[in-house]
């Protein structure tokens, strides 16, 4: 496992933009589509909203990867999107390393779930999310009656 360092950061960094413009390109060839406006910078800044970047613990702190949380809405208190996942390739285990902090964050935020959207043909997203025990759910919001998006949910333990 690459060795990271785990750390929020704000979306308009150059670091953040660069990694959210490889998970565009990277998902624009997967799925046929990336929705920028699905996420802004502001959405990192709202209560209970979180963007990190993972970052290689060597004196380089090269970025390696990002994540973000926010409330899904407010008819899902308790629920929240993962949002601009994305580990580079060869980085073995940051993505899973991202994974955990943001749940870790979720549950102090007060969230009980997480819920998340990927493109139904993205089969690596796919196994990743399944691996991670995220289940099949219908879609929500903008996603729903959308046959080309897979919603998944994953309820969180309470420690």
């Amino acid at each position: 496992m690459t060795p990271v360092v785990i750390e929020p950061a704000d979306p308009d960094h150059p670091d953040a933009r660069a990694l959210i413009g490889e998970l565009a390109v990277e998902l624009t060839r997967v799925t046929g589509r990336f929705t920028a406006a699905s996420y802004t910078a502001q959405d990192a800044h709202a209560p209970r909203s979180t963007f990190v970047i993972a970052r290689q613990s060597d004196d380089t702190r090269r970025p390696l990867g990002c994540g973000a949380i926010r409330p899904l809405a407010e008819e899902h208190p308790r629920v929240a999107e993962l949002k601009r996942m994305y580990a580079r390739p060869g980085t073995h285990g940051v993505g899973h390393a991202i994974l955990i902090h943001l749940e870790t964050v979720a549950r102090e935020l007060g969230y009980s779930e997480v819920w998340l959207e990927t493109g139904d043909t993205n089969a690596r997203a796919l196994e990743f999310y399944t691996r991670h025990g995220y289940v099949p759910i219908p879609c929500f919001g903008t996603y729903a009656g959308r046959a080309d998006c897979t919603c998944l949910g994953k309820r969180l333990d309470v420690t």
